[in-house]
């Protein structure tokens, strides 16, 4: 019998049926108690961006021109050229960028690339493209998930145009939104405890 895992993750016991696998000690509060500091936040934020950077493999940044995806590039920019990284790969961070022609997602990562200075690659897919990669997606992401889905297709498409490039890592903004709640729907939480189950 087949059935979906319930959203976060789990495992299954042979005698326990599912059992949540990964507990950190941030999810067991109900509320988080630490204040906002955002030195602090900031601080972490950029020592996460630049562990990535010592890499052995060429690399670049996944850019929608977005406020997420454009944060890391810019930290990646600015700590790159002291690097081990730009040692082996060049200084110039490689940034990428995937759309329909004429997309808002492609004008927007054009600006932020422009002004960080990246080596900027534009990929551009047609609808029949997406269609076609819809069998190989859905296998890969193992759901029928229309949003997931549709969000997955054309990261799927630039994975593989990247791929072919020869590059073996990339950063990106993913997840900082179901972090931090910025999707709209977060907003009508009805109270503290529910936007912080939401969000862990």
């Amino acid at each position: 019998m087949l059935f979906k895992l319930p959203v976060r993750i789990y495992k299954f016991m042979h005698a326990g049926g599912l059992r949540r696998w990964y507990n950190p000690q941030w999810f067991l509060e109900k509320i988080p108690s630490t204040p906002y500091d955002p030195i602090v936040f900031r601080e972490a934020f950029e020592k996460a961006v630049l562990k990535r950077l010592m890499t052995d493999v060429p690399f670049g940044v996944l850019l929608s021109g977005g406020l997420d995806s454009s944060l890391v590039a810019a930290v990646a920019c600015r700590y790159l050229a002291k690097s081990e990284a730009a040692r082996q790969w060049g200084s110039q961070l490689h940034t990428f960028c995937v759309g329909l022609e004429g997309s808002p997602d492609l004008k927007a990562a054009r600006e932020v690339a422009d002004y960080l200075g990246t080596h900027h690659h534009e990929f551009h897919f047609t609808v029949q493209e997406g269609i076609d990669a819809l069998q190989e997606v859905i296998y890969h992401i193992e759901t029928y998930d229309v949003t997931t889905v549709s969000a997955s297709t054309p990261m799927f498409l630039m994975s593989r145009k990247i791929k072919s490039l020869g590059v073996k890592m990339v950063l990106s903004g993913e997840g900082s939104d179901e972090i931090f709640g910025g999707y709209l729907y977060f907003h009508k939480a009805p109270n503290k405890e529910e936007f912080h189950q939401e969000t862990c």
